[in-house]
């Protein structure tokens, strides 16, 4: 459904020539390109290069889809490979999927090679482009929003590995009418990766903060607040940490580390929650451990975060407390916060109960 060779945005794409094959083999005995391609075969060897060449890529195409590698303009050398998949003849769908060879990542080859081919079928009639990633891998989701695709939700157990596992994909479609141009985030990344009045930092939360994070919400007085008032096994705990990034990228939710400035130690974690993207209302929780409290390092935290949720377009901050958390109440009140209410039985208790919660409330014109 696409022209032989397209040239475009520092990328050429063209059919796959036997001498591809060794960058073919380079790139996809990589390890991180195995990661998230579970059916290559193992060990991929120039066999395995040749059969694509000769069986895969034009099978792909007699289905209705596209097979190229993406290569240096000036060389022609391989970079990567780049194709499309036709899900529905009908309905004018295609699944569209890459790799890149590690010589050639961060280069934006990739982001480049995926708008061109993008533009290049729906300009041959296709209405609907899907790009199914898996949630840890962080890159191809910014590909995918660089190139004008939006999140559209979460396939359970969509995609398949080895021995019969399945995992999740996150869905990012761009459709045929969609405005050119990156698509817009609603929780964009901190400024140099983080936030800091120099006496708190706050940074995303990374896999590496597990432990750490585990340890924190299963403190006796921190699990009273969670919802469910339950303590979460540490899979639970590492799965969070593992999926911020995406999370992040989808505009969910904004998952950070409360650290000490000074030290760069770990004292506990703040969470962002856009729950009413359309009205711009977003939900603020934090929590630190026993030896980091009674400092203020709470009230600069929700001070922080704050500011930047209001600077990148929140229009309103909520946090709830239960009616006996006056501790908690104070940092609130203290980051400019008012107290707006009492909601009966909100929140489901221990053993069934129900339980009260006084809401606060900030607005972005709030600010001093």
């Amino acid at each position: 459904m696409t022209p032989e060779t397209i040239e475009g945005y520092g990328v050429r794409l063209r059919p796959c020539v036997p001498a591809d094959v060794p960058g073919m083999v380079a790139g996809l005995t990589d390890p991180e390109s195995r990661r998230f391609m579970p059916f290559l075969p193992d060990p991929y060897d120039a066999d395995a290069a040749r059969w694509w060449i000769t069986a895969g890529a034009p099978a792909a195409r007699a289905a209705g889809g596209a097979a190229y590698t993406i290569a240096d303009p000036a060389t022609d050398r391989l970079l990567g490979s780049i194709g499309l998949t036709r899900l529905s003849a009908e309905r004018a769908t295609y699944e569209i999927g890459y790799w890149v060879g590690p010589s050639a990542r961060g280069r934006g080859v990739a982001t480049a090679a995926t708008r061109l081919l993008g533009e290049q079928a729906f300009a041959a009639g296709a209405g609907r482009l899907e790009l199914l990633t898996r949630a840890e891998n962080v890159p191809s989701q910014r590909i995918a929003l660089a190139c004008g695709y939006r999140h559209e939700g979460v396939r359970r157990a969509a995609g398949a590995g080895g021995a019969g596992a399945r995992h999740d994909l996150v869905a990012w479609v761009r459709l045929a009418d969609d405005p050119p141009g990156p698509t817009a985030r609603p929780l964009p990344d901190l400024p140099d990766g983080r936030l800091t009045d120099g006496v708190v930092t706050v940074r995303r939360v990374e896999p590496a903060d597990t432990d750490a994070l585990h340890r924190l919400h299963t403190l006796p007085e921190v699990v009273a607040n969670r919802v469910p008032p339950t303590p979460p096994d540490r899979e639970a705990v590492a799965r969070r940490c593992r999926l911020a990034a995406s999370h992040w990228l989808a505009g969910n939710s904004a998952d950070l580390a409360i650290l000490d400035a000074v030290s760069g130690g770990f004292v506990g974690g703040c969470a962002l929650v856009y729950d009413e993207p359309a009205t711009g209302q977003a939900m603020l929780g934090y929590s630190l451990l026993p030896e980091a409290r009674g400092r203020g390092l709470a009230a600069r935290t929700v001070r922080l975060v704050s500011g930047w949720a209001f600077d990148v377009g929140v229009a309103r901050l909520w946090a709830g407390t239960r009616p006996e958390n006056v501790a908690s109440q104070r940092v609130l009140e203290r980051a400019g916060f008012r107290r707006e209410g009492l909601l009966r039985g909100r929140l489901p208790g221990a053993g069934g109960a129900r339980t009260d919660s006084v809401v606060f409330g900030r607005l972005a014109s709030d600010r001093d």
